[in-house]
């Protein structure tokens, strides 16, 4: 007596999925964008074993769409989290994991594999207009300065304080920040950074922010090479730890929520708030530009012509009805 079974079902993969990532580490992406093409291209392909059960080479343009569709929805999953999603994905981020498709697609030709869809058939979805808010000066200012007070470990307040403090004299990026080497400082405040895309720029340190990195260092009483370092890291003996994005992004919600700052405040918000101010107090947007390390004055034109105090004054002062009545 025979008994038959049912073969396990072949887990779908793409083709060529780790020489696209060879790919892009030997043309000099950096570490984090690739993570990022790796996390999105397995969205991808989450998608294609769980939600449509179709192989790579089968897939149709009527699939893209169900693709986007799905990106947008809240119970979308990936092949790193199996939960599902509590929010609906903002169009910029849609756009990025479409953007890794094309490019995956674009390597796949370059590499003569047959595809089943042309990048160019992967359209972008159309990105919100965001109104930008950046807090108060004052706001920025308490939640800069709330790790001296709302932090127990003098090491570790100084330590928040300072970090704070340079994401907002600088306006450099949190990634920019959390790779900082002690090194990379001169006497003078001046700090050259490779950016975003490999882009390499200068930005500078006020005074405040200089004193504020001198006594976090002479607390630390180490040689470790980086910057800002998490404690936990530097009592095990790693050479190399640093401070996560996440661990930052977390402290900064943390210190905007016991402040009672409604506006929603990130440390991306600082880097706003660097050029929201300096557009304020008479910066040319050129100037803005190279600070931010920002190809398009485009870019840098969403950020310097969004400030709210602008608006209202000009409200008051131009408005026709703008008089008590009598």
């Amino acid at each position: 007596m025979s008994s038959s079974t049912t073969p396990p079902k072949k887990k779908i993969s793409l083709p060529l999925f780790d020489d696209f990532l060879l790919h892009l580490q030997t043309n000099n992406y950096s570490t984090e964008t690739i993570y990022n093409y790796e996390r999105d291209l397995l969205t991808f392909t989450y998608f294609l074993d769980k939600e449509i059960q179709k192989d790579f080479d089968a897939i149709t343009k009527s699939d893209i769409e169900h693709y986007k569709g799905y990106l947008l929805s809240t119970d979308r999953k990936t092949a790193i989290s199996k939960e599902g999603a509590l929010t609906k994905l903002q169009s910029g981020s849609m756009n990025r994991l479409l953007s890794s498709l094309r490019s995956y697609l674009k390597f796949l030709i370059f590499q003569d594999y047959k595809i089943p869809i042309q990048p160019e058939f992967i359209r972008m979805v159309r990105k919100e207009k965001k109104h930008y808010k950046v807090a108060e000066l004052e706001e920025l200012t308490s939640l800069i300065e709330s790790p001296s007070v709302l932090e127990k470990d003098p090491i570790v307040a100084s330590r928040n304080r300072a970090m704070l403090e340079v994401l907002f004299a600088t306006g450099m990026r949190i990634s920019e920040l959390l790779s900082l080497n002690r090194r990379d400082i001169d006497q003078t405040g001046r700090i050259f950074i490779m950016g975003k895309g490999k882009k390499e720029r200068f930005v500078y340190l006020t005074e405040r922010a200089k004193s504020l990195i001198d006594v976090y260092l002479r607390l630390r009483k180490d040689n470790l090479p980086a910057l800002f370092v998490p404690q936990k890291g530097k009592r095990i003996g790693k050479k190399d730890c640093r401070i996560s994005p996440n661990y930052l992004q977390s402290k900064i919600k943390s210190y905007r929520e016991k402040l009672g700052i409604i506006v929603p405040t990130s440390a991306h918000s600082l880097r706003h708030g660097f050029a929201t101010y300096l557009a304020e107090e008479g910066a040319s947007p050129a100037a803005i530009q190279i600070l931010l390390g920002h190809e398009s004055l485009n870019t840098t034109t969403r950020y310097v012509n969004v400030s709210d105090r602008f608006a209202e004054e000009a409200h008051r002062k131009f408005h026709p009805l703008s008089e008590k009545p009598s």
